[in-house]
């Protein structure tokens, strides 16, 4: 501990941590840009393929036993469709990713629970199972992280918070 009136000396330079928080730093606006749109692309187009088809989608989810198929599907469709494009845009981000996630949640219950299939089609289910398990998970680190500064939420937030920065 230094005395009074005596000089203290700064610490040497510490070497350059290359962790991934630390070699990513500069690039995780555009990494949640393109995490944004792979992981938006995904819904958008399997949303707007139910939309377009919607009454074949009812069909299927009334034969896979969901009750009220007829107000389901198009509510899972359009939050299928919709949250994607928000998520894209990075519009209502976390409202979208959390309603994205719990559609992928109700998906997976429904129709990939693979070991009720027979043993033939339990591979193929599974890999559905843990695909949709991963993309959980991406949409709940995207609640997290937030959508980063290219984003409709980033504008708006620097645009409500100019007189600050």
């Amino acid at each position: 501990m230094a005395k009074y009136g005596e000089t203290i000396r700064a610490l040497p330079p510490a070497e350059v941590e290359l962790t991934g928080d630390r070699i990513t730093a500069g690039w995780q606006d555009l990494l949640l840009l393109v995490g944004r749109v792979a992981t938006g692309a995904i819904f958008v187009n399997s949303g707007f393929g139910k939309l377009m088809e919607i009454s074949s989608f009812t069909g299927r989810m009334e034969g896979m036993g969901v009750p009220v198929a007829s107000v389901m599907a198009p509510l899972g469709a359009a939050i299928e469709f919709f949250g994607g494009f928000a998520i894209i845009l990075g519009a209502w981000t976390w409202l979208a990713a959390l309603l994205v996630a719990a559609f992928t949640v109700a998906a997976t219950y429904i129709a990939h629970l693979f070991w009720n299939y027979p043993p033939e089609q339990q591979a193929a289910q599974q890999t559905q199972f843990m695909k949709n398990l991963a993309i959980f998970g991406g949409l709940l680190a995207l609640v997290a992280a937030g959508p980063g500064r290219i984003s409709i939420d980033g504008l708006r937030w620097r645009r409500e918070n100019a007189r600050y920065l």
